[in-house]
């Protein structure tokens, strides 16, 4: 009897033992496969550098339009900016009043935020007069405009912010350095008409143009130079511009108060040192800006 109760109990507990694993089994969640690690994130690409036909053809109707022209007249009003001691810009601002005739002349009359000077060259000689000092430098000259800026940056460090538009071929001095260009849009703000906008990258500086949809005529440039640490910003809005109009002969001679001038020579460029811890960019601005 009592080996009975052994065995029943045994077989009870062994009963239970069963009855607890199989409940213990279903109660156990299945295993989940793992999920695969989502890919790791890789950095965007960077847009891809183009030549966008569209932009291209414009800034080449532009160069056209301007090289066509015999005889060419326009005010340039240049705002740029410096450095402060404190890190911020301040901006100033310059006036040119311009007049050429091609393939050997031209006037640059300038006013700015100190004394006035103008550039005069008749195809012979250029001249820089300073009216306040009463100064003037005289310089031989090459046969045409273009080398004759090339010539006065090189010997006394003169350049303007426009020579991009006024030399012969203004889209083949743009073209060569050229590694990117793109149609933006158009606008009804800038100079009070339709206006196509025009980004492009080259030589070292970016730059938004705004161009008449009719004319073809440039009228504001704003230019970033990409190295540049501080990325100042040069602004250049374009006036009053007349192409081929008669322009009286005496145009680009100096004026009667330059006879009592003190002379002085034209002087090498020298690199400008501002007092601030940060000076301000002095490169020649490269052919660029169109």
């Amino acid at each position: 009897m009592i080996r009975e109760k052994v065995l029943h109990a045994a077989s009870l507990f062994l009963l239970g033992a069963l009855l607890a694993a199989a409940t213990a089994v279903a109660q156990t969640p299945a295993k989940q496969p793992k999920k695969p690690a989502p890919p790791s994130k890789q950095p965007p690409a960077a847009p891809k550098l183009q030549l966008e036909p569209k932009a291209l053809e414009i800034l080449k109707a532009t160069s056209d339009k301007l090289a066509a022209a015999h005889t060419l007249s326009f005010t340039a009003v240049e705002l740029f900016e410096h450095l402060t001691r404190q890190g911020a810009p301040l901006g100033y601002t310059t006036k040119y009043e311009v007049t050429l005739e091609r393939p050997d002349k031209l006037r640059v009359l300038k006013l700015g935020d100190g004394p006035a000077n103008s550039f005069y060259y008749d195809g012979k000689s250029m001249m820089g007069y300073a009216p306040a000092e009463n100064l003037l430098a005289v310089a031989d000259a090459p046969p045409t405009i273009d080398a004759t800026l090339e010539k006065a940056y090189k010997l006394a460090g003169i350049s303007v912010p426009f020579d991009d538009l006024i030399v012969a071929n203004p889209y083949g001095d743009l073209v060569p350095g050229l590694i990117h260009a793109y149609y933006v849009g158009q606008s009804h703000v800038v100079a009070g008409i339709t206006t196509d906008i025009i980004a492009y990258a080259g030589d070292g500086v970016f730059v938004q143009v705004w161009i008449g949809a009719e004319d073809k005529l440039p009228r504001l440039v704003r230019a970033i130079y990409l190295d540049d640490p501080d990325h100042l910003r040069h602004e250049l809005a374009l006036t009053n511009w007349k192409l081929d109009e008669p322009v009286p002969a005496d145009t680009f001679s100096l004026p009667s108060s330059a006879a009592t001038a003190k002379h002085i020579p034209f002087e090498a460029a020298r690199p400008y040192t501002a007092p601030s811890t940060k000076p301000p960019v002095t490169a020649k601005p490269t052919k660029s800006k169109q």
